[in-house]
């Protein structure tokens, strides 16, 4: 079993910054492919952004590429995800998740195994 736990949301004016945090803990909790995800209310989950096990390959979707970046800190156990220019658009409640594998569909939510509670991002326009 893994477990997760965002921490960093909160209200922020457009074209501010913030960094999410997700902090894993559980079996071989450091080498689990990491992703994040959003939803918005009345949508469904979308994805925002993806990483390999050590880092070296990361993934985005174009709505946030350039703006976001998603890193890790294996020794740590803790995933980030940093927005910046941030747009009223990217209120939502984030999400981190875990996955066995990179597969073909670490786009979408059934790509992953583990998910965190969420955090709440606010943007005022």
């Amino acid at each position: 079993q893994v477990q997760l736990v965002e921490s960093g949301g909160g209200l922020v004016q457009t074209g501010g910054s913030l960094r999410l945090s997700c902090a894993a803990s559980g079996r071989t909790s450091s080498t689990y492919p990491m992703g994040w995800f959003r939803q918005a209310p009345g949508k469904e989950r979308e994805f925002v952004a993806a990483l390999n096990w050590s880092g070296s390959n990361t993934y985005y979707a174009d709505s946030v590429k350039g703006r976001f970046t998603i890193s890790r800190d294996n020794a740590k156990r803790t995933v980030y995800l940093q927005m910046n220019s941030l747009k009223f658009e990217d209120t939502a409640v984030y999400y981190c998740a875990a996955a066995y594998s990179l597969g073909a569909d670490y786009r979408e939510t059934t790509g992953y195994e583990y998910w965190g509670q969420g955090t709440q991002v606010t943007v005022s326009s």
